[in-house]
């Protein structure tokens, strides 16, 4: 097992041919635990190089909405008030702490998504 940082492209490139190499070790042996090793550093260098945003909140909510098939009705008996629920679709009108929790509990989009800015 020879694993190093990755520090550029050409890195990651190699990293991940290995990674292609060793991907159906079984886990203990030698290979496998390169592998685990190698999974780690990748991400490592992944996650500083390619950074993924959080999504939008508003976004977000109309997403799992539609993932559950839920309709704007459903949307209406999380915020309590019609008039705000619309508002805050159309983005008049901001989510307080109360509803971002509720929002948190009945759709699972994690709170750090909802408390952003929109």
């Amino acid at each position: 097992m020879n694993i190093s940082p990755i520090r550029t492209e050409e890195d990651y490139e190699n990293a991940l041919l290995r990674l292609e190499q060793i991907f159906d070790a079984k886990l203990g042996s030698p290979e496998g635990n390169e592998l685990e090793i190698l999974s780690i550093v990748i991400e490592k260098y992944e996650n500083e190089k390619y950074p993924i945003e959080l999504p939008d909140p508003i976004e977000a909510i109309k997403f799992r909405m539609e993932q559950l098939g839920w309709q704007q009705k459903d949307f209406l008996k999380i915020i309590g008030v019609k008039n705000k629920a619309n508002e805050i679709m159309e983005r008049k009108s901001k989510l307080t702490l109360d509803m971002i929790r509720k929002i948190n509990k009945s759709l699972s989009i994690p709170a750090n998504v909802l408390i952003q800015k929109y």
